[in-house]
């Protein structure tokens, strides 16, 4: 017997914070989520560890699918090469964002998935409008599904639910830059 993928979607999932929320809204929307958990930008494999570790409690709670690519950090610093010294929420920031929506894009393709999105537009520190044209600019085959997250309350439910699940709770992006961005302004 054939399984009915059409309500399947894949969800690429930046760091279990931000994946809470929206994984219990597409349950609710009637979606069945799979979470993608792709981040070479992550500056350390210490750092991609701890965010994995924390995915794998949020998807166990949720009681949906995790697959998690290898850390290979050497891939994001190869393609954000020359923008280094952007600002944050700069051009590197946007290369960074469509690297994984492509990467997330060609894995559900791979599965045979027809939807696809990301929990990065939970953050208020993020770009609605401007992922919503990446995703939908990598349709071939698949379809960016564009969710605002963030509405409803959606970054105080999420928020809530990474301290009652004790999980791991970063205070910056991912990368190297945004972490010295981070140094920076504490200045």
């Amino acid at each position: 017997m054939e399984q009915n993928t059409s309500k399947r979607i894949l969800i690429h999932a930046c760091c279990g914070i931000c994946s809470g929320y929206p994984i219990s809204l597409l349950k609710e929307m009637g979606y069945e989520p799979v979470v993608y958990f792709c981040n070479p930008n992550l500056d350390t494999e210490e750092e991609y560890e701890r965010r994995l570790e924390a995915q794998k409690v949020v998807c166990m709670y949720h009681w949906v699918d995790l697959i998690a690519e290898d850390y290979r950090h050497e891939e994001f610093l190869e393609e954000v090469k020359g923008l280094e010294n952007e600002p944050e929420r700069g051009r590197r920031c946007d290369v960074c964002i469509r690297m994984r929506l492509k990467m997330a894009a060609e894995k559900a393709k791979e599965l045979g998935i027809k939807y696809f999105t990301t929990s990065l537009v939970i953050s208020p520190h993020k770009n609605y409008a401007m992922i919503t044209e990446i995703g939908k600019s990598l349709e071939d085959g698949v379809e960016y599904v564009a969710i605002d997250f963030k509405k409803k309350d959606g970054f105080l439910k999420t928020n809530k639910l990474s301290k009652d699940l004790g999980i791991y709770r970063q205070n910056y992006c991912g990368c190297e830059f945004s972490k010295s961005h981070l140094k920076n302004q504490e200045k």
